[in-house]
């Protein structure tokens, strides 16, 4: 019988998960699947219920879901690093039927960022947007040693309270060197590509890296605006997608990910390979 574990999300039109994870798994020879599950906000919680009894194996989870997954999950056993962030990205169900929710998100980015020689030790960071991905990255550069984590809002009313004290607006940005810029707003993802989260009236503050979690499309007019300031690394978040699919691949099955053959199916997918 063929086991299924699938994505979470809405809208899901952007998403080359599918093809990263069948790819994996037709390599290994495994009976699996992995589905796009496009739900709006409204109905996920029923549908987590259908899916679960249809015996779907797990789930990833994207934008709008990472927080509010957490609040549908019954009797939901949390690792500490989902505990920790306050959104899950990954769902294991075990074969007793227990549910146990992680983050792999985190993990994804740290290892991306080394792959491509970001160091972040005793450097500011800017993060822009406040959802479950950007929980997530300021986990992660904590863990790495940033000595200051400040996210960026175009409206303080929907930032988390708990995330207020580190948070501006952009009309209060001052242009400060800075080590890292990382999108975690899905703004400028497909179809949307003309957007950019950053203002077109607001120059650059200099920085030595900029890291877009988009990665459809591979170039985001974000990453145009940071080459056109003299940014000197500029990253899409492919890696990161890759890297925290092949740990919950791994979560999943409990066996070691191809992740080169997943790589480059989601570069064949985005139109690159």
């Amino acid at each position: 019988m063929t086991e299924r574990v699938g994505l979470f999300g809405w809208p899901l039109g952007h998403s080359i998960s599918p093809a990263m994870h069948n790819a994996a798994f037709a390599v290994l020879g495994m009976d699996w699947t992995y589905d796009l599950l496009p739900v709006p906000p409204e109905r996920l919680g029923e549908e987590v219920g259908r899916l679960l009894g249809a015996g779907y194996r797990g789930f990833n989870v994207t934008v709008p879901h990472k927080q509010t997954i957490l609040e549908h999950l019954p009797n939901i056993e949390m690792e500490a690093s989902a505990a920790q962030i306050g959104a899950a990205n990954t769902v294991i169900v075990e074969p007793d039927g227990g549910l146990i929710a992680t983050n792999t998100d985190w993990q994804g980015f740290t290892g991306d960022l080394r792959a491509h020689d970001i160091d972040v030790a005793g450097k500011p960071c800017l993060i822009l947007g406040t959802g479950g991905a950007a929980r997530a990255i300021i986990y992660a550069l904590k863990q790495m040693g940033a000595s200051a984590i400040t996210l960026i809002s175009h409206i303080m009313d929907v930032v988390p309270p708990d995330l207020r004290p580190d948070t501006i607006l952009y009309t209060d940005l001052k242009p400060d060197p800075v080590g890292l810029i990382v999108n975690c707003s899905p703004v400028g993802m497909s179809p949307h590509i003309d957007r950019s989260p950053w203002p077109a009236d607001l120059p650059f503050p200099s920085c030595t890296a900029l890291y877009d979690l988009v990665y459809n499309p591979s170039v985001t007019r974000l990453m145009l605006q940071a080459q056109a300031a003299g940014v000197p690394t500029i990253v899409s978040g492919l890696g990161m997608l890759v890297r925290q699919g092949a740990l919950a691949f791994e979560a999943w099955t409990d066996i070691e990910a191809p992740i080169g053959v997943m790589m480059e199916a989601g570069k064949r997918a985005l139109g690159e390979g």
